[in-house]
């Protein structure tokens, strides 16, 4: 997590929202942490919209939404 952690900070448009995000993805699941890892590795020149866009492609993407399941989100 800690080597994901500092990938997301090295992005020039990160914010503080988007890195908890991101975080809160990895933590729901390992594969998670792996998934984000190897495509930090596989791309250059990322961008905060670039990662949103990967994660939200995920299948799984909305089984973690806090909608689905009810919880109060704002």
């Amino acid at each position: 997590m800690t080597d994901l952690i500092r990938k997301v900070n090295e992005l020039p448009d990160v914010y503080d929202d988007f890195l908890l995000g991101v975080i809160n993805y990895a933590k729901k699941n390992p594969e998670h942490v792996k998934l984000l890892n190897e495509y930090f590795d596989s791309h250059s020149s990322l961008s905060t919209a670039d990662v949103v866009e990967f994660i939200m492609s995920q299948p799984n993407f909305h089984t973690y939404s806090a909608v689905k399941h009810g919880e109060k989100v704002c």
